[in-house]
């Protein structure tokens, strides 16, 4: 098996994902070598179901019969018995606390009383513990992956749509592991949102040392988008908390090829030293509500990266609310329109439309890109007579696993329903299933238009 020792003095680890089909032997084993020629260090694969979960296992034959070794993540959502599949197979399972045992999210307020609440956690353990001896026996890590789109009903009705909830979801497992002491674990809290998913990590280190624990940490911002968006977004979400030292693990979630996450990744990393020290220059030069930042970068990407890694933190603290950017070589409008970005990123000042998109995966039913282009160009064109489409925030999702839920910090959303079928949303209300894909974004802007 492939080993990469994450946390400690280690190196950061690069990851991504795959959006084959994971019963695409062939055509899985391929896009793995793409992203691991990249630079990734681990690479992630969705297992909906058992023959998935099989699946894998010639993945890892193929990969292997090819001279790579790197290894491999199933992302399991739903189905607790899969994880236990998996885990007899790849070097490390993702589960989500969210959809692991609690039930399918129906956004419905619960009451529960302490004792029924401790009789929720004692079903968790029962069924977690069987799972963390199947992966002590094949030596197999774990990481709990909380997701801000997917926290259960359980959750939600105790702490609320909160970074302390998204916390104590992890926590409730961490204490588990703590308590069986398995202790391979990695944990990722993310959210679509870069100021709760940075608000939220800080919260969860701090609730860990309170607790004696302390597990590698993986950063993302999920579902941020393709292009400019994408990466602002991860730079200002992941590079915040980077610049203070906390991560171990990454993955820049984009709506591209996965393959073109590994080099923004790396420049991530690489900028931490940098851009740490920018950091407390621009936080000791404020004025007058604004940071200001100089830099003399050669490339437009470069120049979108290190600015938002150096400045987001601030605006997420409030400590200003207005940016201004200099770095020789770009226009005014250039540098304007990216201190725009970085503002709304930070949900200081909004600009123009917001999309929310997710990377895609297996699960993922339509062409995700294409989709992603033609809405953008659909809300571009209403724009023209609509200014209403300027202010909106649409989020884009490949299926429901986090659909609704990272959609509840979006207007409408455009969601996976099934093969060449897709959900229309008002926040978390679904106002039309399964519509033909080819249909689907001409509703979605009519009903845009039929709803102010």
């Amino acid at each position: 098996m492939a080993h990469v020792v994450i946390g400690g003095d280690n190196p950061i680890a690069i990851q991504s994902m795959t959006n084959t089909n994971t019963n695409d032997i062939e055509g899985s084993v391929a896009q793995i070598e793409r992203i691991v020629d990249a630079g990734a260090d681990i690479v992630r694969l969705t297992a909906q179901g058992t023959r998935e979960a099989n699946s894998l296992r010639l993945i890892e034959e193929g990969i292997h019969a090819h001279g790579y070794n790197v290894p491999l993540v199933a992302d399991i959502h739903f189905n607790a018995n899969v994880a236990d599949v998996a885990a007899g197979i790849v070097e490390k399972v993702r589960i989500n606390p969210g959809n692991y045992v609690d039930p399918g999210r129906t956004f419905k307020k619960l009451e529960y009383t302490d004792d029924e609440y401790a009789a929720e956690i004692l079903k968790i353990r029962d069924r977690l513990v069987p799972f963390l001896n199947i992966c002590k026996e094949h030596h197999t890590a774990v990481r709990i992956g909380v997701n801000h789109g997917s926290l259960s009903d359980r959750i939600m009705s105790r702490y609320g749509d909160t970074p302390a909830g998204m916390v104590e979801s992890c926590m409730e497992f961490l204490r588990i592991c703590r308590d069986v002491n398995f202790m391979d674990v990695v944990i990722s809290i993310k959210a679509s949102n870069c100021v709760v998913m940075v608000r939220t990590m800080r919260l969860l280190v701090e609730k860990m040392d309170a607790e004696g624990m302390s597990f590698p940490l993986h950063l993302g911002v999920t579902e941020a988008g393709e292009g400019e968006d994408g990466r602002i977004k991860s730079a200002v979400g992941i590079g915040a908390l980077l610049c203070e030292g906390i991560g171990d693990t990454i993955r820049v979630s984009l709506s591209e090829a996965p393959e073109c996450e590994i080099p923004v990744a790396r420049r991530l990393v690489g900028m931490i030293e940098e851009c740490a020290a920018l950091r407390e220059s621009c936080r000791n030069t404020i004025a007058d509500d604004t940071v200001t930042l100089s830099l003399n970068e050669s490339t437009l990407e470069d120049l979108q990266l290190k600015a938002s890694m150096t400045v987001g933190a601030l605006f997420i603290d409030g400590l200003a609310h207005k940016l201004v950017i200099h770095n020789p070589g770009f226009t005014d409008q250039q540098l304007t329109d990216l201190a725009d970005s970085i503002l709304q990123a930070t949900r200081v000042k909004f600009t123009r439309t917001e999309f929310i998109s997710c990377p895609g995966c297996g699960r993922t039913l339509y062409d995700l890109e294409s989709t992603i282009a033609r809405i953008k160009s659909a809300v571009r064109e209403a724009a023209k007579t609509d200014p209403v489409f300027s202010t909106l925030k649409i989020g884009i999702m490949g299926c429901i696993v986090n659909g609704p839920g990272e959609m509840a910090d979006a207007d409408y959303g455009y969601v996976g329903a099934g093969p060449g079928r897709v959900s229309l949303y008002k926040g978390k209300v679904c106002i039309e299933k399964n519509i033909p894909s080819e249909l689907a974004v001409d509703k979605l802007i009519s009903f845009i238009k039929s709803d102010k």
